[in-house]
């Protein structure tokens, strides 16, 4: 091989994978409006992006038993056919309510399909094509470069493109980037234009000669469908149980990405002691699997992301170690796109329809552990010259052992007793480390560590039918006894609380209550608007706004997940039914409904459709507030729900406020926990002073307090970024 033609190699693989990778974040921003915020959506995403890549794949082996010049003209055919969808735009695609789990897909196949899938093919192809040249060597190392350009990819979107462009220029820069792929494409098929057909008989004669069997081709599936459902699996784990903070979802597919950057790299010393490492750090890690009432934070989130990115290079290691010749390369990567999309068919589509809660993360925690190598790190069975029947034994006193420190763990768990629950953890991994080398010990030993550090409780939550699940996250429906109360949780974030106490029934609570910026609003309706006020509510929750319903008051709600709506209609949560019985419930994305009804139907318009603490950028941009504002009447009075434990919104909502000439005020309301209120934070919006004015006069003794400094630029659909609003000393602090 020419010295020059290598680094072009290497430099066209790091730009089609940053190219694949820039452009998921992209096009998933670009469906925000009508994707909605929920964690599953991005998983969705994600199955998407990894069936394109199957396809892709299995486009490049089938052209890769071609002659070379057939394969360069085809290949560079399709990338150029592919210039005609872009710059990328959103498909149109009919939104069925209750079917997202399938609109999802089909919306971003037919958005970013056909780029994506050419621009797939092109790691396995290029690979192909530097092994094509006998003196080239090993081509699996530029799997390793691919997978840097993949992992730029994706931190640049965040960090560069999303703050500093908006979403019209980010297109117009892909399809800019596309097109320099396809001259760099083009300059290696010119560079291995000589004597193509001999190269391709050498290569597919050499690959006759290499049998795969179906052992081995299952064998490279687990170890590729493992790491890519555990990454799912954890991302959902985390904003459901441990934090639901913003931009979460980077973490865990930056580390699945980096992981085959030290995994196909044989001289990776790092790679190498991560391997070692693996069954410790799962041990350790793995141990939180089962968590289900949230737990220490942010610490576990790193965790869990540190046992992801440790298990994945562990396992992709093993996937590389058993690699097959050249000749057989584009068979090898098909089989593993095949893997990260069955895990990802488990966990984005199967796990969700099957499970109340994620039970797919501590599965796939299990089979990682059934994956990883059983190399004891100290073969002390050996030293000892324990025979076949003594490590028996040996191998059920340590189950044994391990079971009897875990009962003491669940009770110290249930005591509060933090230190004696970390003492025993520990205890019982180490267990587990001396049990490497029975595969079945160290599981049982993983399973019993699961199940000590809160696996129990989420058994039984799920054994008493208090939890469902969605395509829009986990519901908890949690009962107390001291007083009587009924909770909805959404992942680790309060949803409502209802009083079982027939005399407190109605009460409203949480961050719904009396001196709220929503509770006030609407109980000086009447008298500002009169007794036949119009309101519009964005989220159902539990229902409790329905409980500040006056007689000739219209309620009328818009939510979009069925699930939260079953819960009034059965009684479960009995606001809706005891207070306002015949307000409409309008099912879909307010927003979208909105948009196609009259304008100018309510006087007051309440929004609080955030699902747990993610937040849904598409519900704060000037569109939005455009469309919540047609909603009003001329003297309509909008309240906004911000409160949130990781970012400051104020901001955001007085940069629209100064845009549009709004009167904006914010209500920061205390908890009172006597009552079951939480501390709030509601924002009250008015293009007229009338109605503004007249809600400071009906309770002149709360206080509200300006906006403040609005943050620019102003938040649009084609604009906006979370980034500079983090508060990063409550991230840390957790």
């Amino acid at each position: 091989m020419s010295i020059p033609a290598r680094p072009l190699f290497v430099a066209t693989i790091l730009l089609g994978s940053f190219l694949l990778f820039l452009v998921q974040p992209l096009v998933a921003r670009l469906a925000l409006p009508q994707l909605g915020g929920a964690p599953n959506v991005w998983n969705s995403a994600m199955l998407v992006y990894q069936a394109l890549l199957l396809g892709g794949y299995a486009y490049a082996h089938l052209l890769s038993r071609l002659a070379f010049r057939r394969q360069a003209l085809v290949h560079l055919a399709l990338m150029a056919l592919a210039l005609l969808f872009l710059p990328i735009a959103l498909a149109e695609v009919p939104r069925p309510s209750g079917y997202e789990v399938f609109w999802v897909p089909l919306l971003l196949v037919a958005t970013i399909g056909a780029p994506f899938f050419v621009v797939a093919a092109q790691a396995p192809l290029i690979q192909r094509w530097y092994a094509a040249d006998p003196d080239a060597g090993d081509p699996y190392w530029l799997y390793a470069a691919s997978n840097v350009g993949s992992f730029a990819g994706l931190l640049s979107y965040p960090l560069l493109l999303e703050p500093n462009l908006p979403l019209a220029g980010q297109s117009t820069l892909w399809a800019a980037g596309y097109g320099v792929l396809i001259a760099c494409m083009a300059l290696l098929a010119w560079s291995r234009w000589r004597a193509p057909d001999a190269v391709a008989e050498t290569v597919n004669n050499a690959a006759s000669d290499e049998p795969i069997g179906w052992r081995r081709i299952a064998f490279w599936l687990a170890l590729s469908a493992v790491p890519s459902g555990l990454m799912l699996s954890t991302t959902t784990h985390l904003t459901t149980d441990i934090v639901a903070m913003p931009l979460l979802w980077v973490l865990p597919l930056g580390l699945y990405l980096l992981s085959f950057v030290f995994a196909f790299n044989a001289h990776s010393a790092l790679g190498f002691t991560l391997a070692r490492t693996a069954p410790t750090i799962l041990l350790l890690a793995g141990a939180m699997a089962m968590v289900s009432r949230g737990a220490d934070g942010f610490s576990v989130a790193l965790a869990a992301v540190l046992m992801l990115f440790v298990v994945a290079t562990a396992l992709h290691r093993r996937l590389y170690a058993d690699r097959p010749s050249p000749a057989r390369l584009t068979l090898f990567y098909l089989v593993m796109s095949a893997g990260g999309a069955l895990g990802g068919l488990f966990a984005a589509i199967i796990a969700p329809l099957v499970f109340d809660w994620v039970w797919e993360h501590p599965l796939l925690v299990l089979a990682a552990g059934a994956l990883l190598p059983q190399n004891p790190l100290i073969p002390w069975m050996e030293r000892l010259g324990l025979d076949a029947r003594g490590r028996l034994f040996a191998r059920l006193a340590l189950v044994a052992g391990a079971v009897a420190l875990g009962v003491w763990m669940d009770a110290a768990l249930d005591n509060a007793q933090d230190l004696t629950v970390h003492a025993l953890l520990i205890a019982i991994a180490a267990l587990g480390v001396l049990a490497l080398g029975s595969r079945w010990t160290f599981l049982a030993i993983l399973l019993v560590l699961m199940l000590a550090r809160g696996g129990w409780t989420t058994i039984e939550d799920s054994a008493d039918g208090i939890r469902d699940r969605s395509y829009f996250g986990v519901y908890t429906v949690r009962d107390y006894a001291d007083p009587p109360t009924r909770t909805l949780l959404h992942g680790t974030t309060i949803h409502g609380r209802q009083y079982l106490e027939p005399g407190r029934s109605r009460a409203p609570t949480s961050y719904y209550g009396p001196t709220s910026g929503v509770g006030l609003a609407l109980s000086a309706a009447g008298d500002i608007y009169g007794e036949d006020a119009d309101i519009g509510l964005i989220g159902l929750g539990t229902g409790t706004l329905a409980c500040y319903r006056e007689p000739g008051q219209d309620y009328s709600f818009y939510e979009i997940d069925r699930t939260v709506v079953g819960y009034s209609e059965t009684g479960v949560f009995s606001y809706l039914k005891d207070c306002a019985p015949d307000a409409q419930i309008h099912m879909g994305d307010a927003r979208l409904v909105l948009e196609s009804e009259p304008a100018q139907q309510y006087d007051i318009l309440a929004v609080d459709a955030f699902s747990s603490d993610a937040i849904p950028l598409h519900l704060l941009t000037r569109e939005a507030m455009h469309t919540y504002g047609r909603a009003l009447k001329p003297d309509g009075l909008m309240l906004i729900h911000i409160s949130n434990r990781y970012v400051d919104l104020r901001p955001v909502i007085a940069a629209h406020a100064m845009e549009n000439g709004w009167i904006g005020l914010m209500r920061d309301d205390p908890a009172d926990p006597e009552n079951g209120v939480s501390a709030s934070f509601w924002i009250a919006i008015s293009s007229d002073g009338v109605p503004m004015a007249k809600l400071l006069q009906a309770y002149p003794e709360v206080d509200w307090v300006e906006l403040g400094r609005p943050h620019r630029p102003v938040w649009t659909d084609d604009f906006a970024s979370i980034l500079p609003l983090l508060a990063w000393d409550t991230i840390l602090g957790e």
